[in-house]
């Protein structure tokens, strides 16, 4: 489709002309003479691009621009000014113009100055879309889980964005969130960020551990040109790319001692110094960091700065395991085979009680990452409907690394369950296999809970629940 330009200039040839060139080059063009008339214009056809003189009869161009702006922000503005009018250059630009002309104005210049301007209004967009699209991914919505550890955590981070949005604008605390590999710590993040008081800024997301240590630094903070062997242009950091948003530091454990410095300078000043520089440079961001080591025993071995662990974890958020979440075990697999159903076009898969109890059964290792990527390959090989235990493709190994004997690793895997029943209910299908551990193991609590990937609190809960009373409890 073509670009429309509406064009406001009160001398008739050379606004003719402008058409006419605009015109042969697939431009939709239109054309009027003051401001006055081109405001409805504005408002009833939205062009992408004004071209306007800035000495037009009553309302001057750069009026013109204020009031168009304000209609549509995203409107792109051409000036065109008298030769060596610089003032009325300036004032065009601090108005809102994306660019301007001086009169007499090259037709082949104005060609390549409007394909400029549009080219960066394409490239907004895009950006505007996928930031869009990237914030209905993301915020509390995306966190899916009513579990009891889970409820606790969301909590927590309403009450963090609540204080926040009381802040006006201030400096938001540093948040530090904890949880093993595969929990969904970058979920958790995204949610403090888009559904946060900075979520029209970017979020920029780096994950510590993806390069080598010594190349961190230019990464976070930038380089000038020459400022290393490879150094061939300046770059900017992503420090710098995430100023008046969010700089999410993935892994943030795996730093050096020497870059902790520099982070805390960061946390500290709120200035950074690009490599090969000698300015420092404010930058307005809020930072949120994660990691899955234990960062206060690292403080105890020499391995982390005291001082940075202490200014990291002004508000900390823990994001539970999948184990201790058993109830969401099932709503994040059926989440996840309607979304991997959806993308291999394979709607309305489900599973058997059996493969249920399987599901529910499991440690979970790997987390929600593990459960997610699990369930991709049941759906891409499922030959029906019906998933059964047998499509799961359970880590047997990891089970057995975790002290899980092989017997209770065939009862979590789809082995022998005493499951004959097609009929048999998922809370029978649960009944059964907690009182075959509990049996194996004459009612140790510890051992059970190992066998079950369960903590014994939640196993204990399950035997209340269940309404499971020791086989001897009654014979004395």
């Amino acid at each position: 489709m073509a670009n429309s330009i509406l064009i406001v200039e009160d001398d008739e040839i050379l606004a003719d002309n402008f058409c006419t060139y605009l015109q042969r080059r697939q431009f939709d063009v239109m054309v009027c003479s003051s401001a006055e008339d081109a405001l409805p214009i504005i408002e009833a056809q939205h062009p992408d691009l004004v071209l306007t003189d800035y000495c037009l009869p009553g309302m001057s161009g750069c009026d013109l621009i204020s009031r168009a702006r304000a209609m549509d922000e995203q409107l792109k503005v051409i000036m065109i000014t008298g030769h060596g009018n610089v003032q009325g250059a300036v004032e065009a630009m601090k108005a809102g113009a994306s660019d301007y002309l001086t009169k007499p104005v090259a037709l082949a210049e104005l060609k390549l100055v409007v394909d400029k301007v549009l080219e960066a209004r394409r490239q907004e967009q895009r950006l505007s879309f996928y930031q869009r699209r990237e914030a209905q991914d993301s915020g509390l919505t995306g966190l899916i889980g009513d579990s009891e550890p889970m409820r606790t955590m969301k909590d927590m981070v309403r009450q963090v964005l609540a204080a926040e949005e009381r802040m006006a604008g201030e400096d938001l605390p540093v948040v530090l969130i904890e949880g093993e590999t595969g929990t969904g710590k970058e979920l958790v993040a995204r949610a403090l960020h888009f559904d946060g008081a900075r979520r029209k800024g970017p979020f920029v997301e780096f994950n510590c551990a993806s390069i080598p240590s010594h190349l961190l630094e230019a990464e976070l903070f930038g380089h000038e040109k020459g400022a290393f062997t490879d150094a061939k242009d300046r770059r900017v950091g992503l420090v710098e790319a995430a100023d008046g948003g969010t700089l999410f530091l993935d892994e943030v454990g795996e730093i050096d001692l020497l870059l902790q410095a520099k982070l805390l300078k960061l946390l500290e000043d709120r200035t950074i110094r690009r490599l090969g520089s000698v300015r420092e440079r404010k930058v307005n961001l809020r930072i949120i960091s994660a990691t899955n080591c234990n960062l206060e025993q690292m403080v105890q071995e020499g391995k982390f700065r005291r001082d940075l662990f202490f200014r990291l974890r002004i508000i900390t958020i823990k994001v539970p395991p999948l184990r201790a979440r058993s109830d969401d075990v099932l709503t994040l697999a059926e989440h996840f085979v309607a979304q991997h159903g959806k993308r291999y076009g394979k709607p309305g898969l489900r599973f058997s009680p059996e493969a249920k109890a399987v599901l529910r059964g499991y440690s979970w290792p790997g987390n929600v990452r593990e459960l997610r990527n699990m369930l991709e390959q049941t759906v891409l090989l499922a030959p029906g409907t019906v998933i059964g235990p047998e499509q799961l493709t359970i880590c047997r190994d990891l089970l057995a690394g975790a002290g899980v004997t092989e017997a209770a690793a065939s009862m979590v895997t789809g082995g022998p369950l005493g499951l004959e029943d097609e009929n048999m209910s998922l809370s029978d299908a649960e009944r059964d296999l907690v009182v075959k551990v509990l049996g194996k193991t004459d009612w140790n609590i510890s051992k059970s809970a190992r066998m079950l990937g369960l903590t014994r609190d939640m196993l204990r809960y399950r035997i209340d629940k269940l309404g499971l009373e020791r086989p001897d409890r009654h014979q004395h």
